[in-house]
């Protein structure tokens, strides 16, 4: 991990176009702006995690319907299911 000290107004820079900004400093909080293109999802990590969370039950689910699917079609097929 790179750890990194700046002061209010000072920023740092993720590459060429994502800049942090330390707007505000109070005793146990620090307030920091996010400069980044449209195109580039910015989240707090909580809910990057739970937004990771719901997309990997969603494929596991669609995974199940895949599989689900298939038995499905199996059964209407001229051959009937194999077994």
């Amino acid at each position: 991990m790179l750890v990194l000290t700046r002061k209010k107004d000072e920023s740092i820079m993720l590459g060429e176009e994502i800049e942090i900004v330390v707007l505000e400093i109070s005793a146990n909080q620090v307030r920091l702006g996010v400069k980044a293109p449209r195109d580039c999802a910015v989240y707090r990590k909580e809910i990057f995690t739970l937004i990771r969370e719901e997309n990997i039950k969603a494929a596991r689910q669609h995974g199940q319907v895949d599989a689900l699917q298939a038995e499905i079609k199996q059964l209407f097929t001229p051959e009937g299911p194999s077994k």
